[in-house]
């Protein structure tokens, strides 16, 4: 089992950024595929961005396409997530997951909360 965990969650006013960071505790082949879900009050948690095993490529929601930015420190097994332009509808705990493809994302980090305000 890996252990994840995540940090950089905070309060910050609507257009601002943040950055968040997950480490791994090792680089497996269940840490493949590393990525970012979301979960705000009385909703259901949802997918924000993925990336591949190199880093080469990541894939985005298109709520957060082309506003946050997914890469991956191998040396590190760490994997960040950089937000710009955020906006209250961002405001969710943000959950770094992992897994050996982006359709089984087996582990799970405790969250990190993120509250955009106006």
């Amino acid at each position: 089992q890996v252990q994840l965990v995540e940090s950089g969650g905070g309060l910050v006013q609507a257009g601002g950024s943040l950055r968040l960071s997950c480490a791994a505790s090792r680089r497996t082949s269940s840490t493949a595929v590393m990525g970012w879900f979301r979960q705000a009050p009385g909703k259901e948690r949802e997918f924000v961005a993925y990336i591949n095993w190199s880093g080469a490529y990541g894939v985005y929601s298109d709520s957060v396409k082309g506003r946050f930015t997914i890469s991956r420190d191998n040396a590190k097994n760490t994997v960040h997530l950089q937000m710009n332009s955020l906006k209250p509808e961002d405001t969710a705990v943000y959950f770094c997951g992992a897994g050996p493809d982006s359709r089984h994302f087996g582990s799970w980090g405790p969250g990190t909360q993120v509250t955009v305000s106006l």
